[in-house]
């Protein structure tokens, strides 16, 4: 980090204020009460996969639910909920969701070596709750994907300690509970870490296939939900998916096309991340950067993708800001976000199934932004004074 007085970096990693503390804690506590108020069974979402859980319990098959997106492990997992009365749910899952990504949060600061009572702790926190709405539309949902929010920066933080093998786990237990970051799997490809690779692609093949065999319809996943992913033949999805393979054609571009475009977009993604993963800079600035463009990447063709699944990276991203060479200090990065301000009504846009069309901005304009800055790479982190340096001085004067 550069901390001279002036750069922003060295006012971020000092201690912040009671103030800073009570503005967060009001703005969180505003944010759960009132979803606790407004949903049933913890959201929309979590109780796709809750009812999953009770049918299953009741003797049915689970994957009748053709929303049911989830390998056959996450019944179990959701089984406790499911064994819970509504009401209770209704308060305990949006507090669970804001805690893991408070969690999530937290560990993508300690892998930037950023201390967590710092003003940018405080007021990273703050302006994901207050001024990122997806933020606040996956506590409304209670949306599985706060399990690849909460791993994803401890994974990273558990490598960058040289602890491969159990980053492999985390990634593999949160795979088995939704295979959102099943794409992580190029990272430890990336790093040559076979242990960490075997142990997050046997945990969630395991427990599935475990799990399976106690379900009326073993096969589920694969017969169903596996054509249903493939196809995205389904309106309601489709309405509110944010990858170009799904806004495209509703702009009038043929579906063929348009999935093309949208590999080839990946498939650059992925080797720019390469590329960063063999760069200049600190490991945690490499890790972060590797992983959000895979998982980017992999948002840009998988269906379904949706704007909450970018809070998966953007903490990562954001956390390194202290960084003399980091993403977070491009403009473009901050221009992608733009859309997602809460309150802002765009033309034409404010329905909300047209709003995939702004959140499909937002993905596109970020995945092009950490890919540009990843091909330029972060040659202002290895010099005198920059991230590497810098970190630790800023770190120790704290």
């Amino acid at each position: 980090m550069a901390t001279g007085k002036s750069d922003i970096s060295g006012w971020l990693v000092h201690p912040a204020g009671g103030s800073l503390w009570a503005g967060l804690a009001a703005v969180l506590g505003a944010l759960t009460v009132r979803t606790v108020l407004v949903t049933s069974d913890g959201g929309m979402d979590n109780a796709i996969v809750v009812d999953a859980a009770r049918t299953w319990l009741d003797g049915g098959a689970p994957y009748g639910d053709r929303h049911f997106l989830y390998f056959p492990s996450a019944v179990v997992a959701a089984a406790p909920q499911a064994l819970l009365p509504r009401s209770v749910l209704g308060a305990a899952v949006p507090v669970a969701v804001v805690l893991a990504l408070a969690l999530g949060w937290a560990c993508a600061l300690r892998l930037h070596r950023v201390p967590l009572r710092s003003r940018l702790a405080v007021l990273g926190l703050l302006g994901l709750a207050a001024g990122f709405a997806p933020f606040g539309q996956l506590v409304r949902l209670g949306n599985w994907t706060v399990t690849a929010v909460l791993a994803l920066p401890l994974c990273l933080l558990l490598a960058s300690r040289g602890r491969w093998t159990a980053a492999g786990a985390v990634v593999g237990v949160a795979v088995a509970l939704k295979p959102l970051l099943a794409p992580m799997a190029l990272l430890f490809l990336f790093a040559r870490r076979w242990r960490a690779l075997a142990a997050l692609a046997l945990i969630p093949a395991a427990t599935s296939v475990s799990v399976a065999l106690f379900l009326p319809d073993p096969t589920g996943f694969l017969t169903r939900t596996l054509p249903f992913l493939l196809s995205g033949d389904d309106a309601f999805v489709r309405a509110y998916e944010a990858s170009p393979a799904a806004v495209l054609p509703r702009l009038g571009v043929p579906g063929v096309p348009a999935a093309l475009l949208g590999l080839l977009a990946a498939a650059a993604g992925v080797v720019c991340a390469y590329r960063r993963w063999h760069g200049p800079g600190p490991v945690e600035l490499r890790l972060a950067e590797t992983s959000a463009g895979l998982m980017l990447s992999a948002f840009l063709v998988s269906r379904p993708s949706y704007s909450h699944y970018l809070l998966v990276v953007l903490p990562l991203l954001l956390a390194g800001l202290p960084y003399a060479g980091a993403v977070a200090r491009r403009p473009w990065f901050w221009l992608a976000l733009v859309p997602q301000l809460p309150g802002v009504t765009w033309p034409w846009l404010e329905s909300g199934r047209r709003r995939a069309f702004r959140d499909s901005f937002t993905l596109c304009a970020l995945a092009v932004a950490v890919a540009r800055h990843r091909v330029r790479g972060t040659r202002e982190a290895d010099r005198p004074g920059g991230a590497a340096e810098g970190r630790r001085t800023a770190v120790e004067s704290v």
